[in-house]
């Protein structure tokens, strides 16, 4: 399957829900802020005489999307940028006239389809896991950082229980040669982790027909979430499109593991209050009017039938609300939700922020 086969056999998750809270219509322009295969872009571009922007870091993305720009003359442009730098890309006008903007976070199926990105364990390839291409990738990481920090790295950004035993694991094998390949560094994890029956909560290993994850499944959300920064990203990108959404504007975002759920969650609690407080002991303080209005204070799952037709779906969560028309905010989240980690060793020149 070529890459624009690919892209057209993508599946975009939830879309009925990103349209719904969307509500397309003629003469409004949206930023897609993922575009990846372009799904959102598409049908939004199908759904209205509107204009989209989409945004992508990976150079292949922006690259593969020739046959839609051609199909959208004139209603669909492009711009490589990480989608924290969006405010700055897009033109300084732009600020307070955009009437929706939507996130579909993670990895794409493609990359994940491309053994040469390195970002799935079921592919061998060249340990890599950056979304632009660019070094430092996650082979710096695994080959040069401490055991402690490996260890930091796998259970802040990966949830991954265990994760001491498979840092030093991994430190060990190092010491006979350097780790340069998926299939290397699964292998590693694999070795080190327990067998399958003994893995995952004790109630699916008595469901038929459930499968508990690989063991290198959460090393390697880490391993990706750390080297591109994800979770800083997403931070930025909030704030950036506070700046941008006109308002009544539309903030949707689709999430698929807690720690991005847990910035998204914040960012609205703390956008759709006008007061804050400390303890039932301390007065409301004052803070800026709410930035944004929210239709419901949970989450939307995926429907069970798409789900079922969707792998990737089954983890996808949709959050949306409306901007206001007080002004963004100065101060951004601080970081709210984000882990925060202290290093033993300097790591700055292994990230890319």
């Amino acid at each position: 399957m070529t890459l624009t086969d690919q892209r057209l056999a993508h599946i975009p998750v939830m879309l009925d829900a990103v349209l719904a809270a969307i509500n397309p219509r003629d003469g409004e322009i949206y930023i897609d802020a993922t575009f990846g295969a372009g799904g959102y872009s598409r049908a939004l571009l199908q759904a209205a005489d509107c204009r989209v922007i989409g945004l992508d870091r990976d150079p292949r993305a922006i690259a593969a999307a020739t046959t839609q720009l051609e199909a959208f003359a004139g209603r669909l442009s492009l711009v490589q940028t990480p989608f924290a730098k969006m405010h700055n890309a897009l033109d300084t006008e732009k600020a307070g006239t955009i009437d929706a903007i939507v996130f579909d976070l993670g990895v794409s199926s493609m990359q994940l389809d491309e053994a040469d990105r390195g970002f799935s364990f079921r592919l061998d390839g060249p340990l890599s896991m950056r979304m632009d291409g660019l070094r430092p990738d996650a082979r710096d990481v695994v080959n040069c950082a401490s055991a402690n920090d490996l260890r930091l790295i796998f259970k802040a950004y990966g949830e991954e229980k265990r994760a001491g035993k498979l840092a030093e694991a991994i430190v060990t094998a190092r010491d006979d040669a350097p780790i340069t390949t998926t299939r290397q560094l699964a292998t590693i994890i694999e070795a080190a982790s327990p067998p399958a029956h003994a893995r995952g909560p004790r109630k699916n290993r008595q469901k038929s027909g459930v499968r508990p994850i690989h063991p290198a499944t959460r090393v390697f959300q880490a391993l990706r979430i750390f080297v591109n920064d994800e979770l800083g990203q997403l931070a930025e990108a909030l704030c950036a499109a506070e700046k941008l959404l006109r308002p009544s504007g539309r903030l949707v975002v689709v999430t698929f593991h807690s720690l991005e759920a847990r910035i998204v969650k914040r960012f609205f609690a703390d956008r759709t209050t006008g007061l804050e407080t400390r303890s039932r002991h301390e007065p409301a303080l004052a803070v800026p009017p709410a930035t944004f209005t929210v239709p419901s204070r949970g989450q939307q799952a995926a429907s069970r039938a798409e789900a079922d037709n969707n792998p990737r779906a089954r983890s996808a969560a949709l959050r949306w609300g409306a901007r206001t028309k007080a002004p963004p905010r100065d101060t951004g989240l601080a970081f709210a939700g984000l882990p925060m980690l202290s290093f033993s060793s300097d790591l700055s020149t292994l990230r890319n922020t």
